[in-house]
């Protein structure tokens, strides 16, 4: 299935104990460019994440932005140091004693003393919790997949219908190539006429002039060509894989041949038709580069 490379995903779950909202979105890239921005809490879980994305994911710069907030009341403890506690306690009355101070530490003085009292977040079952993100992830990027496959089809059908475009001009540049030799040997003719009268022409002559002429405006090798770039674009957009860079090698191809032919005309017409050919593969281009 074709696909853009231009997409948006969103999925939001939310339980009693916690809530997360995944959404992507992409532009064209060449490579596989995968942006997450996500709590450091997860940061654990990137690894994981990528590797579940790239499932989804052939080329594109994607930017993937996680927000996670946890409900649950038992994830921070309290932690109390009694060895410290005992130690500043300790000293307090040495101090009290060797400078002959009162000794005021009251329960509330002695628990501000740094570390005494230490906030720990509980161990986080990682199991439990990349269940719960994979399944958000899976669906905000089945979602993305989905919207890059409505593009693909757009784009599909606008390629095909150039291609079917392309076909006609080269249909027309065949039919017209032979007309050209016709109108060249009526022009020779007249013209050999004109200067030698009632003389008569070296058919030889005549036929090697009308072969060198042929030679260089011969164009049947580059539309064959063209023929067949046009078709192998066709089926591989029809293709179920990431087909963006062939395409775009095909398109290359194509340009090549026009360009040649536009070189060897010697005639309006078919000059006119290479340069409408060389517009269409440049559109194509372009649309290409929005293709994975």
């Amino acid at each position: 299935m074709l696909k853009s490379m231009t997409g948006f995903g969103r999925s939001e779950v939310a339980t009693k104990e916690r809530k997360i909202i995944v959404e992507m979105k992409a532009v064209n890239h060449r490579f596989c460019d995968i942006s997450i921005k996500m709590p450091k809490k997860l940061s654990f879980f990137e690894a994981g994440i990528r590797n579940l994305l790239k499932q989804y994911i052939g080329r594109g710069k994607v930017d993937v932005f996680i927000n996670y907030e946890d409900y649950t009341e038992n994830t921070v403890c309290v932690k109390f140091n009694e060895d410290l506690a005992r130690e500043y306690l300790n000293n307090l009355k040495r101090l009290s004693s060797e400078f002959d101070l009162v000794n005021d530490i009251t329960t509330s003085n002695l628990s501000r003393y740094p570390d005494v009292f230490t906030l720990e977040e509980q161990a986080i079952d990682e199991e439990q919790l990349w269940a719960f993100i994979e399944q958000v992830i899976r669906e905000a990027a089945e979602k993305f997949v989905d919207a890059r496959i409505a593009e693909g089809q757009n784009l599909k059908e606008d390629l095909l219908g150039k291609l079917d475009g392309m076909l006609e001009y080269v249909a027309f540049i065949e039919e017209r190539s032979p007309e050209i030799l016709e109108e060249y040997r009526g022009k020779l003719l007249a013209k050999v006429q004109e200067l030698l009268g009632d003389t008569k022409i070296d058919e030889g002559i005549l036929a090697t002039e009308l072969t060198i002429y042929a030679d260089k405006i011969c164009v049947d090798e580059e539309t064959v060509r063209l023929r067949s770039h046009i078709s192998n674009m066709k089926d591989t957009l029809m293709e179920d894989e990431s087909v963006g860079r062939k395409l775009d090698f095909i398109a290359q191809e194509m340009n090549r041949e026009a360009n040649t032919i536009l070189s060897k005309a010697n005639d309006i017409e078919i000059t006119n038709k290479a340069i409408s050919l060389k517009t269409e593969i440049e559109k194509i281009r372009e649309q290409i580069q929005n293709i994975e």
